[in-house]
């Protein structure tokens, strides 16, 4: 990187460090202000400006600043954003939650209500699944020209049916084809486990069929999410009302991802982080409008199960992740 990049990156962070501190528009005068940037205040306008052209800062027609966009924060947090060491409050407060722990579901309720209490954000922890339900049979019956009817049924018996609205219907024969390979690659699965084995069919298909297939596969997918045991808990969530004005008109669309938690529990299922390890996901990134100004600072704690903060894009990534983090590693040498 040369010495001319690193240096936009210097600027574009602390304009994020400042932006979230204040909630202001940043300008090149606070800039100098605030930070021993050393350099002149035309090197920090042109920067700006390039950070601008570049898409990592906008200008809101309110204000002479910047502000960042989801775009910069990605950048922040890719290039700029390091984890700091906890204080040693922060260090005492995550010991003394693994004192005295009965089992694994107090342990867990500490985690959430420690995280929201560092972070300010609203905590999440994915639980552990004990055992999920297997696919016994898939049925797809056309039932109009543009509904479609899919059944689960699981090993145990359960029947689970919903009747999805399909944006590029097929003949009925297509369905019954795509019902048999369906069948072929999900019976005996796990309802937790469908992801992978439903792209890999779909991406087999035809061009022509993917389409119809996609749709079919995730109201598949979303009816075997009602039926996995995975629970989430959350704890933090009056501090959206503190953030709202981060989220404009949007507060309420979003308080009802969280009372839902199927969305949520997608988040967990796309997380791919090991023990320890965070994943951030800014804006479009978490692929649901409710959540186009919100972030996610997740990181695994033990196979398959992870935990999270939730907040606006404009949040305190550094303190985000370095808790996260550190808070995952410790529950995961706990569950050792």
């Amino acid at each position: 990187m040369g010495d001319t990049d690193a240096r936009k990156l210097q600027i574009l962070g602390a304009i994020v460090e400042d932006y979230v501190s204040t909630r202001e528009p940043v300008g090149s005068k606070s800039l100098l202000d605030r930070h021993e940037l050393g350099v002149s205040a035309a090197t920090v306008r042109n920067d700006m400006s390039s950070l601008e052209e570049e898409g990592l800062i906008h200008q809101p027609h309110t204000s002479a600043g910047r502000i960042p966009t989801d775009k910069g924060y990605r950048a922040f947090v890719d290039h700029v954003a390091t984890v700091k060491p906890l204080s040693a409050p922060e260090r005492r407060a995550i010991r003394t939650l693994l004192e005295d722990v009965g089992d694994v579901e107090e342990l867990l309720g500490r985690t959430v209500r420690l995280m929201a209490q560092l972070t300010q954000q609203v905590a999440m922890v994915q639980y552990p699944a004990r055992r999920q339900a297997r696919i016994r049979h898939v049925e797809l019956v056309k039932v109009a020209e543009s509904l479609l009817l899919v059944v689960l049924i699981t090993e145990s018996g359960r029947v689970d049916q919903r009747t999805v609205p399909v944006l590029s219907p097929r003949p009925a024969e297509f369905y019954g084809e795509l019902r048999d390979q369906l069948n072929r690659a999900v019976s005996g699965r796990e309802v937790t486990d469908l992801q992978r084995p439903l792209t890999d069919l779909c991406e087999t298909l035809p061009l022509v069929d993917r389409a119809a297939a996609t749709e079919v596969a995730d109201a598949l997918a979303a009816l075997a999410a009602t039926r996995a045991e995975d629970r989430i808990m959350l704890a933090g969530t009056s501090n959206i009302a503190r953030s709202a004005q981060d989220f404009a008109r949007d507060v309420e669309p979003l308080l009802d991802v969280l009372e839902e938690q199927l969305v949520l529990m997608r988040l967990f299922t796309e997380m791919h982080a090991s023990p320890g390890a965070v994943e951030v996901r800014i804006g479009a990134e978490l692929h649901d409008q409710a959540l186009h100004q919100a972030a996610v600072v997740g990181a695994g704690y033990g196979a398959g199960s992870h935990l999270a903060i939730l907040g606006p894009s404009r949040m305190d990534y550094v303190a985000g992740i370095s808790t996260v983090q550190a808070i995952a590693r410790y529950v995961s040498r706990y569950l050792e």
